[in-house]
């Protein structure tokens, strides 16, 4: 069983039970107790799960860390960021409907966004949903559900019964990590279910990824590489890697 795949398990388990045992765990998975810590000593890390004497339980919401705080976030990588933002608006053209995930990549496009056109915008990010309001010549549609906290992220079914309702062009992601072997990453089991959905509901898939993205795993997957039709990075992204990359029948676009 692949690491991604048994954390996810690991992750489902939890869920159900609220609490786990290494052992328990070790049976129901059939792989070594080492095998077991070092998946819950990462989880941890990511704020899935706290670790207690022979096992793990779920956190207390105020212990998560990857309820990171959403501005610390976007002022992180701004450069890059900037040169991702601009390079990605170059794709949208009047009259067309795209979806914005709640990333805090996807706020630097929005400035570039205002000149546009008859666009309709479909967000489940309200720190999104606040910024593209000031365009004043977009419908907006923000997909509903339970506020997730500090991130500002909507997750749930709610969200996924309105993307029912809607399709569109084009969706703009990000994600905590991406490889070639397990695509897009990113922490919050209940947000990826959304990004899935929103996904299905677009004709192309956007990814916005900044070299520090590339190589680094979280522990739920959202979209396999094939799955992606375009990857927009910056220069410091390795070119040995946007080759492989490339060689897949992605395409690749570096920001200047």
């Amino acid at each position: 069983m692949l690491s991604l795949t048994r954390r996810n398990k690991i992750l489902e388990i939890l869920k159900k039970e609220k609490q786990v045992t290494t052992q328990n765990l070790e049976e129901r998975l059939n792989v070594s107790g080492a095998t077991i810590r070092n998946d819950l000593n990462d989880l941890e890390k990511e704020g899935f799960l706290k670790r207690i004497h022979g096992g793990a339980v779920l956190p207390d919401s105020s212990d998560s860390q990857s309820y990171k705080n959403f501005h610390h976030r976007s002022q992180k990588n701004v450069f890059e960021k900037k040169l991702l933002g601009k390079e990605s608006s170059k794709l949208i053209e009047e009259g067309k409907s795209i979806i914005l995930d709640a990333s805090s990549t996807i706020l630097f496009m929005i400035p570039h966004l205002k000149n546009k056109e008859r666009l309709t915008i479909i967000t489940n990010g309200l720190y999104t949903a606040l910024e593209v309001k000031e365009i004043s010549n977009a419908n907006i549609i923000v997909v509903g559900g339970i506020v997730r906290p500090k991130s500002g992220a909507l997750e749930g079914l709610l969200g996924e019964s309105i993307l029912d309702k809607v399709n569109a062009d084009i969706m703009f992601t990000s994600a905590h990590g991406f490889t070639i072997e397990d695509g897009l990453t990113d922490f919050n089991y209940y947000e990826i279910q959304l990004k899935k959905k929103m996904m299905q509901k677009a004709k192309k898939v956007v990814a916005l990824l900044d070299h520090t993205k590339i190589g680094n795993v979280s522990t739920a997957q959202f979209a396999t590489i094939e799955e992606i039709d375009l990857i927009i990075t910056d220069n410091k992204t390795p070119s040995n890697i946007i080759r492989s990359i490339e060689k897949l029948e992605v395409q690749v676009v570096v920001a200047e």
